[in-house]
């Protein structure tokens, strides 16, 4: 009798293992996520969701299309041609119309624009960065985003394709030291993700002073610096100097990295290009490497089409998992997500934190929004389960669109 009953709770038992892992499966499947080939498009009304509210919200986007020339040059010249050393060494376009997708539950609910046209996304490009310095972290070749810098990065030998010297160059430094300036021994991975490093140098013909400058020229060379992780300050030269931080982690070009890492596993096209500046060239480990700039400050950064940002933000709408492949871990997406003591609307960049809804008050005050010049935006919403991506908008208009979008949800 002991034998039998025993038999009948092995079978229970292991039944009801099997049904729990099916269930398991089906939750997951659920959440639905595009192939490379196709995207379904679902109407909004199949989810209950009010299509003449989407409309307007759609309308009020084009209705407040960004204001600056759409030669990127001349952009570029009238956002930043005040500052020193401001002309771009990077590659610039023509952008295309106001344009943007509309994601719920994975669906494609609306579009509109030119969807396709590959276009700059300006700091966007912070985000595929961060997200190439996470991949460093959950692969092990970064231990802690709290150990020094400094640890990681060998001196750095600028290509030069003159291979003489002459007598002026005497005495000076042939190679680059990025964090040898007793400041910048202290910087740690954290601060640089977060903007927070107040990292000092000149990079690529950059100096950090002069990104952004404060509005006395006479402190510019000789103020005193902020301890790592003191001060906010947005500056894309810092940026820039993370990302050849990170080049030589890896050993070989982040778009390399995050290609096979990340866009080819969500599906993205192949339009989509990362680029650096035309002076931006290293010798490592016996090759040539661009290092990749972090957004159109000075030209470069990512280029890419709004299908291809959708799928991005897809994926850190379900914290780096696609489809059930771990991507890139939760705890970073987490890490990601979490305020700066200096800055709470601030995570890792480019991810813009609604923490005290001063960025987006019609919001929830959990979403986060990738964020570039343009304005250039990828809207993640876990909470209605949305990703919206909106190109080239008025930066005051973020949060009009936001609430229609919401408002065309509560049907």
């Amino acid at each position: 009798m002991k034998k039998i009953f025993s038999f009948f709770f092995i079978i229970f038992f292991v039944s009801n293992l099997f049904a729990q892992k099916n269930k398991e499966v089906k939750n997951v499947s659920q959440d639905y996520f595009p192939s490379s080939q196709f995207w379904e498009y679902r109407s909004p009304s199949s989810f209950n969701i009010d299509s003449n509210k989407l409309n307007d919200a759609i309308q009020f986007a084009k209705n407040n299309e960004a204001k600056l020339p759409r030669n990127q040059e001349l952009a570029q010249a009238m956002t930043f041609g005040k500052e020193p050393f401001s002309d771009a060494i990077g590659p610039l376009e023509e952008r295309g119309d106001p344009s943007g997708i509309i994601i719920y539950k994975g669906y494609i609910i609306a579009e509109w624009g030119d969807v396709n046209k590959v276009d700059m996304t300006n700091s966007v490009t912070k985000s595929f960065l961060s997200t190439v310095v996470g991949l460093a972290v959950d692969k092990g070749l970064i231990k802690s985003t709290n150990d020094l810098v400094a640890s990681y990065v060998p001196p750095i030998e600028v290509y030069n394709n003159n291979p003489y010297r002459s007598a002026e160059d005497i005495g000076k430094l042939q190679l680059l030291y990025l964090f040898n300036s007793t400041h910048n021994k202290k910087i740690t991975w954290e601060t640089m993700l977060r903007q927070t490093s107040d990292w000092e140098g000149t990079l690529w013909g950059k100096p950090d002073w002069a990104d952004r400058p404060s509005d006395k020229p006479n402190e510019w060379l000789t103020r005193k610096r902020n301890e790592p992780g003191a001060v906010w300050k947005y500056n894309d030269t810092r940026v820039n100097a993370l990302a050849l931080a990170t080049t030589c982690v890896w050993h070989k070009p982040l778009p390399e990295v995050l290609r096979e890492n990340i866009m080819n596993p969500i599906g993205a096209s192949n339009t989509w290009h990362w680029t650096g500046y035309r002076n931006a060239w290293i010798v490592l480990d016996g090759k040539i490497i661009q290092s990749v700039s972090g957004g159109g400050h000075f030209g470069g950064g990512m280029f890419i089409n709004a299908f291809d940002m959708a799928r991005f933000g897809l994926l850190t709408l379900h914290k780096g998992n696609w489809n059930g492949r771990q991507l890139i871990s939760e705890q970073w997406i987490n890490q990601s997500t979490t305020p700066t003591s200096a800055n709470v609307g601030y995570g890792y960049m480019n991810y813009f934190l609604n923490t005290d809804k001063k960025l987006l008050p019609s919001a929830p005050a959990d979403v986060f929004v990738h964020i570039g010049n343009g304005t250039n935006l990828i809207y993640v919403d876990r909470q209605h389960e949305i990703v919206a991506v909106v190109r080239w908008l008025e930066n005051s208009a973020m949060d009009g669109v936001v609430k229609r979008i919401l408002d065309a949800m509560n049907k």
